[in-house]
This record gives C-alpha cells, structure tokens and sequence, in this order.
C-alpha cells in the first residue's frame, strides 16, 4: 500500500508544482467528518482513494511549510513525500482525541524537517540554491524580506544549531504561522514556555547576525 501511494504523492507533486507556493489552503471548509472518514478508510482498507483524497487535501500546505526552509523546491518534494509516506505509515497510531489531524500531521512535518537538518546528508548549500524564490512576511519586528535574502543564509545556519525544541517552535511560528496557542498544543509545551523559547531564540539569531 505504502508503494503505491507514494507513486500516487510523486504524480501530486509534478502536478501540481507550478504555482504551489500561491495555494489557498486555508480558505475552504474542509468536513472533519469526511476527513476522519478517510482516515479510519486507510486504517481498515488500505484504501488508495481515502489516503490520495486526504493526501491532497494537506500536499499544497505541507510543500509549502517546507519550502519556506529549505528553499530548493526538489528537495521539498522529496521531504514532503518522506513526511507523507511517514503519516500512512503511522496513521494507526493517530488518536482524534488527542489531536486533530492537521496538529499531528505539522507535528510530523516539523520532526522530519529538524531530523534532515541534523542528518549527515544535510549540505548547507542547498539553502540557497533557489534563494531568489524566497520571502516571508515580517513576524513582530524580525523582518526577513527579499530584500535582505542575502542574510536567509545566515538566519538559517544559526537556526539549524539550535537544540530540537527551539527549532521546532521557530518553525512552526516563523514558517507554519501558528499561534502560540497552537504550538503549544503540537509540542505539548505549556504556552509560556512555548513564548519564552521563541523570544530567546529570536534574541539570539538577531545577536549572531550583528556579530557576523
């Protein structure tokens, strides 16, 4: 089953490539009642429909979150087929009630991205091969604009030095646009440890960067 939609989520990514980055993925009302309906589908069935269905409903979102990290729309692919394949094979152990499936699903993402930073594949150089693709919208006053992508470089090597945790919430926060609410919710951190992390580290990168 497994090899089956992975052939399915390569076609996905092919497909629907040009333009992914301008996706609107937060404006339909999705049926949770549907969703989990696919959900319990692949569980009993290995049903290749449900998980095509529930795959794209998440792609455009996901390839996006990772692209905004790695800046090198192959290796997106390729990392966002990894979290997809890692979620059909662990979707047994998803628990509505303890998350809905989009907070589990960007708990995956978040986990795979941090692994392939920390991983001795990882080459640095791939962060800036497709740098001029790159932009995100300013986050309190820690501004990364176009303008200045020549320091994404530099954000970006402080960023992956830092502990697991860190990352993740940066993450989340700077590239998943998520709520300290919610971030605390995906990591099961307290909230205000959540804060507490995500300032001291915007502190330190912006410390780095005057010493570099």
């Amino acid at each position: 089953m497994v090899k089956t939609i992975y052939e399915s989520i390569t076609n996905i990514s092919i497909r629907q490539l040009s333009g992914i980055l301008n996706c609107s993925y937060g404006s339909e009302a999705w049926d949770v009642e549907q969703e989990l309906q696919w959900i319990n589908q692949i569980r009993s069935e290995s049903n290749k429909t449900a998980a095509n269905k529930l795959i794209t409903k998440y792609y455009k979102e996901i390839y996006a979150y990772v692209y905004k990290q790695t800046l090198n729309k192959e290796l997106s692919m390729d990392l966002t087929q990894e979290i997809f394949i890692k979620v059909l094979q662990s979707i047994g152990s998803y628990d509505k009630n303890k998350a809905s499936f989009r907070t589990w699903l960007y708990r995956i993402s978040t986990y795979r991205i941090v692994d392939f930073y920390r991983s001795k594949h990882y080459k640095y150089n791939s962060l800036v091969n497709s740098i001029e693709d790159y932009d995100i919208k300013d986050e309190e006053d820690f501004t990364i604009s176009i303008e200045y992508k020549e320091d994404v470089e530099k954000i970006m090597e402080v960023v992956n030095q830092l502990d697991v945790s860190n990352q993740q919430i940066l993450r989340l926060k700077l590239f998943g646009e998520y709520t300290f609410k919610e971030i605390s919710e995906i990591l099961k951190y307290p909230e205000s440890t959540v804060k507490t992390k995500y300032y001291s580290t915007i502190r330190r990168i912006k410390k780095d960067l005057k010493e570099w």
